[in-house]
């Protein structure tokens, strides 16, 4: 009997309800395959254990603060597994250090490196579902871990990987992924298939539906993954290898973000090594840069740099660069209402003229371009945010994504 994994979300598990539509689902599968689930914490649970942590103090130690959020999964699973067991379901629930699931890497952002199958396996061939908790491991001295924010994905794929399973379901509160947000453009289709590669990069430019680790755990251990809603009984979206796919459109979806801000250095001195004295700081102290642009002047003395950053890291950002003594620079100024709009998809690769039909798209609706950054699949621009819904229709229309 072929096995697969099924991974449940915060909100599918959000109340005793749920969990009880959840626990139909479970057995809907138990009857063809042999069944892994993988279980969030009940929504909400997270961050309330996390703001208790930081009423005790903002640093709270790291190896406590993985101790107490991973209770949260504890709670959730024995509910799960309470229910199918009521349901004359076998079914028991499992902590990472009861199989172990072994991680490396520091607490909070723990990577798991093994899990061992021989408990698991013996009581799936005794008939049982084993309900295990996800984001959670144990270091080499079985130490509680967490696998960072998101980390139930990321446990599911690793256990699809291990156990060798058919395939991985992700189910959440949304019915697949979209060719754009729902929530600000109605018109936004489900897809029905989508590359690694395609998700990888509309995770890492805001989607939401799953975490960049995760599309990239799976991507690298070829792991099927098939996005779908608990709520609705309705296809999902397949998240798989290229040639999987059989796509007609250049353009697989477009993603927003709207927690970026613009930083510029003006009258920057220009010198070998000037890029990696002011960013090498920021990378210290764990600030993600993302579009950059430099233009020099006529004179080949000064240049103009500017890069994005997210929103929350400015002040750090701005204190760091102001204390650093090695770049010198006339004036630093930056912008908070600023919003990267990317469009996504492998059929740019073979298509020429993308590029040129976005800037078009945008120019008609009297859109700036502030900065430009590309990919092989993907082109994002920084624009205004209160122009973000205007762009995201007209690329939407441009690329057909509305058929």
């Amino acid at each position: 009997m072929k096995t697969i994994v099924l991974k449940f979300g915060g909100t599918s598990v959000g109340s005793i309800q749920r969990i009880k539509e959840v626990s139909k689902i479970i057995k809907s599968y138990s009857k063809k395959y042999n069944v892994i689930v993988l279980s969030s914490a009940m929504s909400g649970t997270t961050n309330k254990l996390i703001n208790m942590s930081q009423e005790i103090s903002k640093k709270f130690p790291d190896q406590e603060y993985d101790t107490l959020v991973s209770a949260g999964e504890q709670i959730s699973c024995s509910l799960l597994a309470g229910q199918l067991s009521s349901e004359g379901i076998k079914s028991r629930s499992w902590m990472a250090w009861q199989i172990p699931i072994l991680t490396e890497g520091k607490h909070k952002y723990s990577r798991i490196k093994y899990i061992n199958k021989t408990k698991i396996l013996k009581f799936l061939k005794s008939g049982g579902v084993p309900i295990i908790a996800g984001f959670q491991g144990v270091d080499k001295n079985l130490n509680i871990t967490t696998i960072g924010r998101g980390g139930s994905d990321s446990s599911a794929i690793m256990f699809a990987k291990f156990f060798k399973a058919y395939r991985c379901v992700i189910y959440t509160d949304v019915e697949g992924v979209y060719t754009t947000d729902p929530n600000k453009l109605l018109s936004a289709k489900k897809i029905k298939n989508i590359s690694y590669e395609e998700m990888l990069e509309m995770a890492s430019m805001g989607s939401k539906v799953m975490q960049p680790d995760s599309i990239q755990d799976a991507r690298l251990n070829r792991i099927n993954i098939e996005v779908k809603s608990s709520f609705v009984n309705k296809p999902g979206t397949l998240i798989t290898k290229r040639k999987n796919i059989i796509n007609n459109k250049i353009i697989t979806g477009i993603s927003t973000t709207d927690n970026d801000a613009k930083v510029s250095l003006l009258g920057v001195k220009d010198k070998p090594g000037i890029a990696a004295s002011i960013f090498k700081p920021l990378s210290q102290n764990s600030i993600n840069v993302d579009m950059v642009v430099q233009n020099i002047s006529a004179n080949g003395k000064e240049t103009d740099l500017t890069f994005t950053i997210k929103s929350y890291d400015l002040n750090k950002t701005k204190k760091i660069i102001n204390k650093n003594k090695n770049i010198i620079f006339k004036k630093m100024v930056f912008d908070k209402n600023v919003s990267k709009v990317s469009i996504i998809g492998v059929g740019m690769i073979t298509t020429p003229g993308v590029t040129f039909r976005m800037f078009q798209a945008l120019a008609r609706k009297n859109i700036n371009i502030q900065v430009i950054s590309t990919s092989e699949i993907k082109i994002s621009v920084l624009i205004k945010r209160t122009n973000v819904t205007k762009a995201i229709k007209c690329l939407h229309r441009e690329f057909k994504l509305d058929i």
